[in-house]
């Protein structure tokens, strides 16, 4: 029989630790697989084929980080069910996310496909790239189903303290998405659309590997009965889920908004473009894991009432944010040319990412701890501050860029994304202190009076 972990007890640093790295990895070979499309598509298609699939990563995020809002919110009431040893919510609150993802899911597939071609227009996107970035949307976005069953089989498997199913998952489907990538390219000679294809069969790949460890677990094998409509279960997910992917869809929006200006430069800074943010991407990833492991940890030490656990948490996804931040940004700081010739091959585009790259290095920092700090918020069931902090991001990189881009050019986007970084990490760790301390203050009166009724 499967089995569970629970995040409850245990040292605080060595659980998240045993935690944290199967989820690293997983997180890193993602994003390792993202840049290798990337690479492969550069080196083999050209950088015009790669501004075709960076074009769309703006709009990528906004509908594949809406549902990845909605998952990550679902998983917060299944983690405070199971940290709390209410097994029979916890069934239903699996049962009810699978119901409204499926749901999420038709959605926004039709929504994608509906609006990809108006959206790429309205976003400026040169004529030179433009089928090649329809082609690989309407295979993306046709097979969002299976990212959505990835994301949520994997959130409920990393609630319920399981961060290796995952890993073992995105190995197998990193190994298929490579392997198909230069077999349809290099073999086939397909274009971008064998890039598409090859995700889609790995993400499918995945999503079976997780379900396939979720039927083995005996705690949330569910009944018919656990499928009956609850409204207020249907409420308390959404009310976790739709500001968490809100959240997301404003970050996206903020994005496009970025991607219209850049676009309006030419294709070479789009694909100078494309080739930064997968580095950001990629260099993001620790901290962005310890995220998650903050997210887990704190919903079920919140559920369990053990909120002296989470400001310990605290302290070791922090800590991992700061190794991640001194050894990857100096890389990113340092190295800015020689990454950038990992994805691109014309002189004018290199010297462009060369650009961003050191920018984007040095304040790496902000976007790391705002991973920490925000997941915990959203962790104790706190979802609006984090998504008010979504709307400061996307208002600080519009009204950076706008104001500025005409005079210092591209390099304007770079200092938009930063300062949009640390706007949010303002919002979220004052948002965290108060609501930590609030509880550690109730638990401790309550202390007090059950202490003094013993007395009596």
């Amino acid at each position: 029989m499967a089995q569970t972990y629970d995040l409850t007890r245990g040292k605080t640093s060595s659980v998240i630790l045993k935690f944290f790295f199967p989820m690293f990895f997983t997180n890193m070979l993602q994003q390792l697989y993202t840049v290798a499309d990337t690479a492969i598509v550069g080196k083999g298609l050209g950088d015009n084929a790669l501004a075709s699939v960076g074009n769309m990563s703006s709009l990528t995020f906004l509908i594949i980080g809406f549902s990845l809002g909605i998952s990550n919110g679902f998983s917060v009431s299944i983690a405070q069910s199971y940290g709390a040893g209410n097994h029979e919510k916890l069934k239903k609150a699996i049962a009810a996310s699978v119901k409204l993802s499926v749901i999420v899911t038709i959605i926004l597939t039709a929504i994608s496909m509906l609006f990809l071609k108006p959206v790429l227009v309205m976003l400026r996107t040169d004529e030179s790239i433009l089928k090649d970035s329809l082609i690989y949307g309407y295979i993306i976005f046709g097979g969002l189903f299976s990212t959505i069953a990835y994301n949520m089989a994997s959130c409920i498997l990393r609630a319920l303290g399981d961060s290796k199913t995952p890993f073992t998952a995105i190995i197998v489907s990193t190994i298929i998405n490579i392997g198909l990538n230069c077999f349809f390219i290099f073999g086939m000679k397909t274009g971008v659309e064998g890039v598409a294809i090859a995700t889609i069969i790995a993400q499918v790949v995945s999503a079976l590997i997780c379900f396939a460890r979720l039927k083995k677990i005996e705690i949330i094998r569910l009944s018919p009965q656990d499928f009956k409509a609850d409204f207020a279960m249907y409420s308390e997910l959404f009310r976790n889920g739709l500001p968490m992917a809100l959240m997301n869809s404003i970050t996206a929006v903020g994005c496009m908004v970025i991607q219209y200006f850049i676009n309006g430069l030419g294709v070479a800074y789009t694909s100078a473009y494309s080739a930064c943010s997968k580095f950001i991407n990629l260099f993001m990833q620790p901290a962005c894991t310890a995220g998650f492991a903050m997210s887990s940890f704190t919903s079920q030490n919140y559920g369990a009432g053990q909120y002296y656990r989470i400001k310990e948490g605290l302290k070791s996804c922090l800590g991992i944010a700061i190794v991640s931040y001194l050894l990857l940004g100096s890389v990113m700081f340092f190295f800015p040319e020689a990454l950038a010739k990992i994805m691109l091959t014309g002189d004018e585009q290199i010297a462009i990412a060369a650009q961003y790259l050191p920018v984007s290095g040095i304040m790496l920092f902000a976007v790391d701890f705002l991973f920490v700090f925000r997941s915990g918020v959203q962790a104790m069931g706190r979802p609006f501050i984090p998504m008010i902090s979504g709307i400061v991001e996307m208002a600080v990189r519009i009204v950076v860029t706008v104001s500025f881009i005409s005079r210092t050019g591209f390099i304007t986007t770079a200092y938009a994304e930063v300062l949009a970084w640390l706007a949010a990490l303002l919002l979220n760790a004052s948002a965290f202190v108060i609501y930590l301390r609030s509880k550690l203050e109730e638990k401790r009166g309550l202390n007090v009076e059950v202490n003094t009724a013993i007395n009596h």
